[in-house]
């Protein structure tokens, strides 16, 4: 019979405290092949203790970490990840070419120096020393030291951090020349825009937990609603308000906002209620607002997980009775 080949990542049950502070609450991931995936969180939701048990840096309290179906040391000496963390500095003394040609004899299917240089967009400093760079041009040197050998699967912990904006555009443009070659991205990121931007999935996580995991798209359809605009002649907010679905509304002139917990069910009503409506409008709700709906704390609340099989459900079904 043939077989499946592993998940890029795999995660089950994964715990880690440090004295009394749980940084990482009873973790389950499965990253297939070829995935690009955001880790997001605000600072301190287990984020950066998660990316270290990944890469074995850490060992967990409990569960169990898998990286092409082996442990993450026998992982990373097959040279199947590579990884661009948040700590640690570059060797003095050398350039910059010299230590990629370092990280490349280490590896033992490295990518030919030119390639690695190409892709980092490092040609502008390669024979500078690594220890005079700026943090953009660190970052930049430590995710062609990632990439130099030639790695299955990259991990990056805040990636971006130092980088001015249009370093982290050029950045970013390498990023997709990398992923559009098939490769399994995993990074951690507390910039929203990333996350939206750049992966085919976010897990977003806080205080060691998952609270959410989909597409940016279907986050944003569960959890930050979405928005009807509208002018409605004749309309009061208060008959607006009765609507099914609808939260809350602002009146500007004859033309109304509605924001809606089922703007389907609203946009029916309302177009049964008020014909003459004239010039809808329809918008979802940020990445930003699902972000603090899902990681604000509520005492006496938890979180509960909201899965990527529900997310992706409820934003076909939104789209479809649209």
């Amino acid at each position: 019979m043939p077989t499946h080949p592993p998940p890029a990542v795999e995660l089950s049950g994964l715990r880690k405290a440090f004295g009394a502070t749980l940084a990482v609450d009873g973790l389950d991931l499965v990253v297939p092949a070829g995935q690009v995936l955001a880790l997001l969180g605000p600072n301190g939701a287990g984020k950066s203790t998660t990316v270290d048990m990944l890469l074995g840096l850490a060992p967990p309290d409990a569960g169990t970490v898998e990286v092409w179906g082996r442990p993450p040391g026998q992982a990373c000496r097959a040279g199947l990840v590579g990884a661009l963390l948040q700590t640690g500095g570059l060797l003095g003394s050398v350039t910059v070419t010299e230590l990629v040609d370092t990280m490349r004899a280490l590896s033992p299917h490295p990518l030919p120096l030119e390639q690695v240089v190409d892709t980092a967009r490092i040609g502008d400093i390669a024979g500078q020393r690594a220890d005079r760079l700026s943090g953009g041009q660190t970052q930049r040197v430590r995710f062609a030291l990632a990439i130099a050998g030639d790695p299955e699967l990259l991990v990056l912990d805040e990636p971006t951090v130092a980088m001015d904006v249009s370093t982290r555009r050029g950045f970013w443009a390498a990023m997709r020349e990398w992923t559009g070659r098939g490769r399994t991205v995993l990074f951690a990121t507390h910039y929203l825009e990333e996350a939206d931007a750049y992966a085919d999935r976010v897990v977003l996580m806080a205080r060691g937990r998952v609270v959410a995991d989909g597409t940016a798209a279907a986050i944003k359809a569960r959890v930050g609603g979405r928005t009807i605009s509208a002018g409605v002649p004749g309309a009061t907010t208060g008959a607006l308000g009765r609507l099914k679905g609808v939260t809350q509304v602002e009146a500007h002139g004859e033309r109304f906002l509605l924001r809606c917990a089922d703007s389907d069910g609203a946009l029916r009503e309302l177009l049964g209620a008020f014909p003459g409506t004239h010039d809808i409008e329809v918008t979802s709700g940020g990445l930003e607002e699902a972000f603090v709906a899902l990681t604000e704390d509520q005492p006496g609340k938890a979180h509960q997980p909201v899965g990527a099989h529900q997310l992706s459900q409820a934003h076909q079904l939104s789209e479809e009775d649209l």
